[in-house]
């Protein structure tokens, strides 16, 4: 690690890491301290180094095909720099001054901006959106109280109904987005179950049962409106 002023501030001069050749095209990089004091410039170098290495890293997952990855890496990638993750349409509300910081915080060598960095810094990383699968594991975290004192045993049984309710649903409607799930797609679930009803396969106890766990599920994760569109339940259909 060297420590040298270049004109008036003290910078850290060091060579770039193999693992972060595909991300960062210089051989050696220059890192500002911000000071002209050689003793602070010092106390901040081992810092300055750790942001570095998780701002390449948060590049190195922003490349990934994942849009989960890609939406973390952004935030992640942000917060290195120095900012919060914000949208597109929050970035562009912000003071000018504000925007043009962040702008100029892209780094841009051969004065190409970094499309990386600029899209973390600028929020053009879309958030990804939440399947039914995906719902599945987010409840888990967020329903967790309910599943505290319980035994093995006892947690598998709490979990099971409802990794099978979601199975039946991405089964008929397919694993969407929770936000594009239309009143169709719940009434095409719903006829599912009544036709299980009436040919006798499933009893309407067990069918409301697996479209309550659903509907626990879904919206714990999101508060989505699934109550309503449940209005006429398949144990009221089956009785009519």
């Amino acid at each position: 690690m060297s420590i040298a002023k270049r004109g008036r501030l003290y910078h850290l001069r060091r060579r770039v890491p193999r693992r972060y050749r595909r991300v960062e095209p210089r051989e050696t990089v220059w890192i500002s301290l911000h000071t002209d004091s050689e003793t602070v410039a010092t106390s901040k170098a081992d810092r300055a180094w750790s942001q570095m290495i998780e701002a390449w890293e948060a590049r190195l997952a922003g490349n990934s095909e994942d849009a989960e990855a890609r939406y973390e890496a952004a935030r992640d990638l942000a917060r290195a720099r120095g900012f919060r993750y914000l949208d597109a349409g929050n970035v562009a509300k912000l003071p000018v001054e504000d925007v043009v910081e962040r702008v100029e915080a892209i780094p841009a060598p051969a004065n190409q901006p970094d499309p990386v960095e600029a899209a973390a810094l600028l929020g053009t990383v879309p958030k990804p959106r939440i399947t039914v699968t995906k719902a599945l594991e987010l409840y888990w975290v967020l329903a967790k109280e309910k599943t505290l004192g319980k035994s093995e045993d006892q947690l598998r049984r709490w979990e099971a109904p409802r990794k099978k309710a979601v199975k039946n649903f991405v089964a008929v409607v397919g694993d969407k987005g929770i936000a594009n799930i239309t009143r169709d797609d719940m009434l095409d679930f719903r006829q599912h179950w009544l036709d299980r009803i009436e040919a006798g396969e499933v009893t309407a106890n067990s069918a409301n049962k697996d479209l309550i766990h659903l509907g626990d599920v879904l919206k714990t994760v999101s508060g989505w409106g699934f109550r309503s569109l449940w209005a006429n339940c398949p144990s009221r259909k089956a009785r009519s």
